[in-house]
């Protein structure tokens, strides 16, 4: 993929303005379900190796909640929001008013899974939107799965979908803030997409970035 060695800050700072874009949208969802202002910060955008996805989130054996979906249309590839259990339990007790509720204690409730889903749907939902608007690409996602487990086993599924393996990530750091919350409670998760081979080339040649010039 020598397209990947073309990419200078011009073209990252598409991918953070489309991250951008699309907290924006998310912000405002949350904000409608949770009855209150939230903002959505996108510090930092990144394409990434495989194995620097698993560094990422503390190593592949590091226990995380996620959601995982896969995206059709004219890009597939696999999509991911990845909390850590601490920001995930955070969110959730938000969202439900149960200052109690831990993911670090099993089995979890309906309420708790629908809220988790919830902002999956929200968060995966309104980037691919924002991505699929900023490249003119037909983007579409599948019904998203939530599953706790270590980093490793919860990507390699992800790839087992594929049937390959993908060698890079578009990894979109996200900062979730509620209003009169103290920036140490906000929550902080990274959403990853992991297009399939074909698909990396597609995308950033509606970027503006070829494998050829």
């Amino acid at each position: 993929m020598s397209f990947i060695k073309k990419l200078n800050s011009t073209h990252i700072d598409i991918l953070k303005e489309v991250g951008n874009i699309g907290a924006g949208h998310a912000a405002t969802s949350l904000s409608k379900l949770l009855d209150k202002k939230v903002d959505m910060k996108v510090p930092s955008v990144k394409v990434v190796s495989f194995n620097e996805v698993m560094d990422l989130v503390g190593g592949s054996e590091n226990v995380v909640a996620s959601v995982f979906l896969r995206v059709e249309g004219d890009a597939p590839g696999s999509m991911f929001f990845i909390l850590s259990l601490e920001q995930a339990s955070r969110f959730i007790r938000h969202l439900t008013n149960d200052p109690s509720f831990s993911m670090e204690q099993t089995p979890y409730s309906e309420l708790a899974i629908s809220a988790l889903q919830e902002l999956g749907n929200i968060l995966t939902g309104s980037y691919l939107s924002s991505f699929s608007d900023f490249t003119k690409l037909n983007l579409y996602p599948s019904v998203p799965a939530i599953s706790v487990d270590m980093i490793g086993a919860i990507i390699s599924f992800g790839l087992i979908e594929l049937s390959t393996v993908s060698d890079y990530a578009i990894v979109i750091d996200t900062t979730l803030i509620e209003e009169d919350q103290p920036i140490s409670e906000s929550v902080k998760g990274h959403f990853f997409f992991l297009p399939d081979p074909d698909s990396f080339s597609i995308i950033f040649k509606a970027l503006g970035v070829t494998d050829h010039d």
